[in-house]
């Protein structure tokens, strides 16, 4: 390459230098770009620049050329950058939004192919050739991005892709080396970032720079780390590589990669960063061995934090291989062919290994013979002190076994030991697999409890089952079990030793009347203090009455009635009795209790250990009706008689001898003297009342046979004097007798001689004024 003429380019352009990179897009050819900025190595050959494509924004602007950031905090100092953009957009600050488009811009299918995506747009493009004597070659970038949006959710769904793709010259398949660290995983917005609450976790957020504010050397609202990419080749065969980034879906929200200048290189792998942080630092006391051998004749310089540790100097100037014993940055040289070197690198961080601690677990053993069962994985709070960063990750019969971790221990969790007292071994792992062991000695509880008996009175259900308060039980063996121990019921022996199928409270007994349920108590530190039992038993309860509702009369006030316990099957002598009336307590203790007034009257009825039943007598008002009005349309032969009353009762009523009916009206009732009778349905009473209806007769017959010898006015009497007057005319008007209720009627003779068969009319006149006129018929 020609150096001088580099230099003079530089010294023709000019920067201003400040708290945002610079970019400019004439001072360099595609070329220059490629072979003088990223690469500048004359151990790369044959570089050679085949296409370039980008944003065609009239000549004045592009998508791609160099930055300088010198003087400000972003993490490379020069290089060359591919947007998805404008360049101009690309310098901070980050206070606008890079949202460009232009003519004809089109996406890449070889991007989309090597990442299996696809729909892109606003690809920009570089692509180069070249060859090497060595057999791996790296370059440095960052990735920023729009589409970094801090909080917003958009961040886990979308993202631009870029990919350098890379492929022997004479074949067609490319390779990505755009990776995450360690996998096959591309870089791009949804694969590193620190995560958005409520949308999504953080993935790969080790290899995540920063949510970008305003005050930021690039426009652009986030970044990754500077990160590797690196390829292996053989030697000197030549390789193309393209450069590319693009939109996804449509051209919003614009992405940049950023090449550090110089940084295309020769590398030799030394494999991944171990570090703390990614959960894979060396063990305390382990050694880790690099490897940068590559055949032919070369040299290799081995150097920690800068300081050289093997090589020439040491006598081991053709070691491929490095013992890593400390911590620190270790690089390496390898002097190939043509003074060319290849440098590789890698940090080694170690972690410490656990702290762990000796312990004794201590199980019980029901039948004291020395052997039981054992859930191992109890001992892990004592082994670890607690140290939720430590994973115990199995038990092994033997410290060796342990050690290089063979002949597990099967089924940890219910391990039947050998011998009393017998001793296993627990394997402790921290984040970074860093194992320690710690040994567990076996040993048996001989701890008793004594646990009184534990009484529940029967349910609502007479049927031997009732609830009991196992925090109650608990309670009446504290003082026999150590301070924070925990207390557990299980109903079956097997299940108190494998802690599965705990009882809650209150608890049902499952057995009628008596039952049995086995007591664990385990201390604080989770080891078994002792297995007990404790007898459950369902206590008699009386068995009652249902509820029942009664009637009280009113009108029998104050006579009383009974109301009974209404205990079943059995002498009401031996129970305590206490009444209730309307929710307040009497003074009433007997089995019986004599009322007059309405109200909810409750017995409570305990037998003498403490168990009681109760239920709920209602007594309801009802009364014998009071007759409040009669009303009567009368004058006819179809009368009708209407009935009001009052009352607290539920009535029905009768006429004179005839069935009770719900209604209170009575239709075509005949003339005369009637008796109404209301009848209360609660048994209450009658209450009855004599009325009379008037009606005047078609016809009489004044014969002297005693039967119908006079025309008189029905449903009048000395009870019932209504202060009519009746008057009564012949078919021609003339009045022929004026007679009052009280009469005996009219005998048919005017003037006292008997006068003919024939039609005679009345007038009858009440003394409220209405009046009744009609005709009858005398018969001779």
């Amino acid at each position: 390459m020609n150096k001088v003429v580099i230099i003079v380019l530089l010294c023709m352009c000019t920067f201003t230098y400040g708290q945002n990179i610079q970019v400019e897009s004439q001072t360099y050819t595609p070329q220059q770009l490629i072979e003088d900025i990223l690469i500048d190595s004359n151990c790369i050959d044959n570089v050679v620049v085949t296409n370039v494509s980008g944003g065609d924004f009239g000549n004045t602007d592009q998508s791609y050329g160099y930055f300088d950031a010198a003087g400000t905090t972003f993490p490379l100092q020069s290089g060359i950058v591919l947007s998805t953009g404008r360049l101009s957009n690309v310098p901070g600050p980050n206070t606008s939004l890079s949202d460009d488009d232009a003519p004809n811009w089109l996406g890449d299918s070889d991007l989309e192919n090597a990442l299996n995506e696809s729909n892109t747009t606003n690809a920009t493009i570089i692509e180069f050739e070249f060859s090497s004597v060595a057999s791996q070659v790296s370059f440095r970038y960052l990735f920023a991005s729009e589409e970094y949006q801090e909080g917003n959710s958009n961040t886990c769904q979308y993202s631009d892709l870029f990919g350098f793709l890379i492929k022997p010259a004479n074949q067609q398949q490319y390779t990505n080396i755009a990776l995450i660290p360690n996998t096959q995983t591309p870089v791009k917005v949804t694969t590193v970032h620190s995560g958005i609450p409520g949308s999504c976790a953080p993935i790969n957020e080790a290899y995540f720079g920063s949510w970008n504010g305003a005050n930021t050397p690039i426009n652009f609202n986030g970044q990754t780390t500077v990160l590797t990419a690196t390829a292996d080749i053989v030697p000197n065969e030549t390789y193309h590589v393209k450069l590319v980034i693009a939109d996804e879906q449509n051209y919003r929200y614009d992405s940049a990669v950023f090449l550090e200048a110089g940084s295309f290189e020769l590398s030799t792998n030394l494999g991944p960063d171990r570090l703390l942080a990614n959960n894979n630092a060396v063990c305390e006391g382990e050694t880790l061995e690099l490897n940068a051998y590559q055949n032919g004749q070369n040299t290799y310089e081995w150097y920690r934090d800068g300081v050289l540790v093997q090589g020439a100097q040491t006598g081991c100037g053709t070691c491929g291989t490095y013992t890593v014993s400390q911590p620190g940055t270790y690089t390496v040289e390898v002097g190939l062919a043509n003074s060319c070197i290849s440098y590789g690198e890698v940090v080694v961080e170690y972690s410490p290994n656990p702290i762990v601690f000796d312990s004794v677990l201590i199980e019980c053993d029901q039948n004291q013979d020395g052997i039981t069962y054992y859930n191992l994985f109890d001992a892990s709070q004592d082994v670890t002190n607690n140290d939720a960063s430590l994973l115990v990750t199995n038990f092994y019969l033997s410290e060796n076994d342990a050690l290089n971790e063979v002949n597990e221990i099967p089924n940890a969790s219910n391990f039947q030991n050998s011998n009393p007292f017998q001793t296993v071994y627990a394997r402790v792992e921290n984040e970074n697999r860093c194992s320690n062991i710690a040994a567990v000695e076996l040993q048996i509880s001989n701890n008793t409890l004594s646990i009184p008996n534990a009484e529940a009175c029967d349910g609502e259900i007479i049927d031997g089952f009732g609830e009991f308060d196992l925090t109650e039980i608990s309670t009446s063996f504290e003082d026999q079990i150590p301070t924070g121990a925990t207390v557990q019921y299980y109903e079956t022996e097997a299940d108190a030793f494998s802690e599965t199928n705990a009882l809650s409270s209150p608890y049902q007994n499952s057995t009628a009347y008596n039952q049995t349920l086995f007591v664990k108590v385990t201390t604080a530190n989770n080891q078994c203090y002792s297995i007990g039992t404790v007898a459950l038993e369902v206590l008699y309860t009386p068995t009652l009455l249902e509820d029942e509702t009664f009637i009280y009369c009113l009108n029998t006030y104050p006579e009383t009635i009974t109301l009974y316990g209404g205990v079943l099957n059995d002498s009401p002598s031996n129970y305590y009795y206490e009444w209730l009336f309307n929710g307040n307590s009497t003074t009433v203790n007997t089995s019986f209790n004599n009322i007059n007034e309405v109200g909810t009257y409750t017995v409570i009825v305990t037998d003498p250990n403490g168990c009681s039943a109760s239920r709920t007598i209602t007594v309801e008002a009802s009364n014998i009706a009071t007759i409040e009005n009669i009303t009567i349309e009368e004058g006819t032969f179809n009368n009708t008689i209407s009935v009001t009353v009052s009352g607290e009762g539920m009535y029905e009523y009768a006429l004179d001898n005839g069935a009770y009916q719900d209604e209170s009206v009575f239709y075509d009732v005949l003339p005369g003297f009637h008796t109404v009778y209301v009848k209360d349905k609660n048994d209450c009473g009658v209450a009855e009342q004599l009325i009379s209806v008037l009606g005047f007769p078609k016809f009489f017959s004044p014969n002297g046979d005693t039967i119908k010898d006079t025309w008189k006015v029905y449903g009048t009497n000395e009870q019932f004097n209504r202060g009519i007057d009746i008057k009564i005319f012949n078919r021609y008007g003339k009045l022929l007798a004026s007679r009052n209720h009280l009469t005996n009627g009219w005998d048919g003779t005017f003037k006292g001689k008997a006068l003919p068969s024939d039609d005679y009319w009345y007038l009858v006149t009440l003394p409220d004024g209405r009046t009744y006129r009609g005709h009858f018929a005398l018969l001779r």
